[in-house]
């Protein structure tokens, strides 16, 4: 069963998708079950990536404001900043079922070292009453671009294709999706839309899509009005708003031999914007959304065939096809750092972006499916070592390099015919077996890598 687009590209906060959205959603689920019991207390327990770079990554504060109630899509960011702020003056914690009960984010327990087994991302909620009766208790898992199951219901993320819902052409691998495309005479992005419109109406589609492009370029804007440092210790200088003004004074009428950097300028931007826990596209995840927002943009501005009256369609055949793409990777490998490296990551990106821009530049679905092999084979092995347990170093220049990756990828496969050796569903089990065999050290521990041999100060 395909994942719906509106669920791998979903509107949240930053700085993660997996320690930020997935702990929020976990905490707002978790708040809503204890509505009219008599709360007394609430221990939260974190257990492997989410522990061990919970401090960097605003996992702490984001599931303490989802038991607040917030919701990652709609949460200001600043007001969240101002409750948490209360909450540590007066040890007060108001859950979102009404009941007021004393907290801390210090009282937050980390197990670092402990890997529960379905998942390393790990959490666990637990309520009581007045004698310490537990009232509810759960542990949820964290498992990529937002997504959440939990031990006692499965998958708790509210899906936009419910899986009981049949979809036209359902599809979960490579091949199944070009023989749908074949069968049916139809592009990727038409057999994505088929399925989008079994649970919504077109003009739903069009528009829900092209509210997410808006909140790609919002968060665009943002970052380049935006100087100074990142905020997490590092000193990280914000360098987007310094190049915008640059590029914008040397390369006024967007020069081809510029792309390269204004795609550069784009990724890096809304990674910049993710690093400061602003709003962000989750595409597929907070560690890797500013891949998809630069190719995107490289198509609206350099690709000769997309005019004005086009950009719009252009918009949902890119998102469209990429989302198709992510849906075989969410089924049949992972986009969680914390699973299987950065290459869950910023690889499905640049692999999801490759295959959106070729079917923009007008390839066939084979043509398609060649880009999107390129581009996730040429990023195996990609390890997930943050310095400091922020999504900055490597990661903000990790999506300008990835983006520009995904456009090679894209234009070599638009030299072909289709046919090549390695298939998409090859490499998406490649990466799956190779994620298993790497070092936990290098999936978002900070335990290895940069993360260790890049000093703090």
């Amino acid at each position: 069963m395909p994942v719906s687009v509106f669920d791998l590209f979903s509107i949240g906060i930053g700085p993660s998708s997996s320690h930020t959205v997935g702990p929020m959603r976990a905490g707002r689920a978790f708040a809503s079950r204890l509505a009219g019991t008599p709360v007394a207390s609430v221990a939260v327990d974190l257990y492997g990536s989410l522990a061990s770079t919970g401090q960097g990554h605003g996992t702490l504060g984001a599931v303490v404001a989802g038991l607040m109630g917030s919701d990652p899509e709609t949460v200001d960011p600043d007001a969240m900043g101002a409750s948490l702020a209360e909450l540590e003056d007066t040890g007060r914690l108001r859950l979102a079922g009404g009941a007021t009960v004393p907290f801390r984010l210090t009282d937050i327990v980390l197990h670092p070292l402990t890997m529960l087994p379905r998942h390393p991302n790990a959490m666990r909620l637990r309520a009581t009453d007045a004698s310490r009766a537990v009232l509810a208790e759960e542990t949820y898992y964290s498992i990529g671009g937002g997504f959440i199951t939990n031990d006692s219901e499965g998958d708790v993320a509210e899906a936009a294709i419910p899986v009981d819902d049949a979809v036209p052409f359902p599809f979960s691998s490579g091949a199944e999706l070009l023989a749908a495309c074949a069968a049916n005479g139809l592009p990727v992005s038409g057999i994505a839309l088929a399925n989008e419109t079994a649970t919504r109406s077109t003009e739903d589609v069009r528009a829900g899509l092209l509210r997410i492009h808006d909140v790609m370029e919002s968060c665009v804007e943002r970052s380049v009005a935006r100087s100074g440092t990142l905020p997490g210790g590092l000193t990280v200088r914000r360098r987007a708003a310094n190049w915008f003004e640059q590029l914008t004074a040397d390369d006024p009428e967007h020069d081809p031999l510029f792309a390269m950097e204004w795609v550069n300028l784009m990724a890096m931007a809304v990674n910049e914007e993710n690093a400061t826990g602003g709003r962000v596209v989750t595409a597929p995840t907070n560690g890797a959304a500013g891949i998809i927002p630069a190719v995107l943009y490289y198509a609206l501005t350099y690709v000769p065939t997309v005019t004005a009256e086009h950009r719009d369609d252009t918009v949902l055949r890119f998102l469209l096809t990429a989302g198709a793409v992510g849906s075989i990777y969410k089924e049949r490998a992972s986009i969680s750092g914390a699973e299987v490296g950065c290459q869950g990551e910023v690889g499905s990106a640049a692999s999801m972006a490759a295959a959106g821009l070729a079917e923009v530049l007008g390839g066939t679905p084979e043509q398609v499916e060649n880009a999107a092999e390129i581009a996730m084979e040429h990023n195996l092995g990609l390890t997930c070592d943050p310095i400091g347990g922020l999504v900055q170093i490597p990661c903000i220049e990790r999506n300008a390099i990835a983006a520009n990756k995904a456009i090679n990828a894209a234009r070599m496969a638009l030299r072909g015919d289709g046919v090549h050796h390695v298939s998409l569903d090859q490499v998406v089990e490649t990466m799956r077996q190779t994620g298993a065999d790497m070092s936990t050290k290098y999936k978002e521990t900070a335990m290895g890598g940069l993360a260790v041999n890049v000093p703090l100060c």
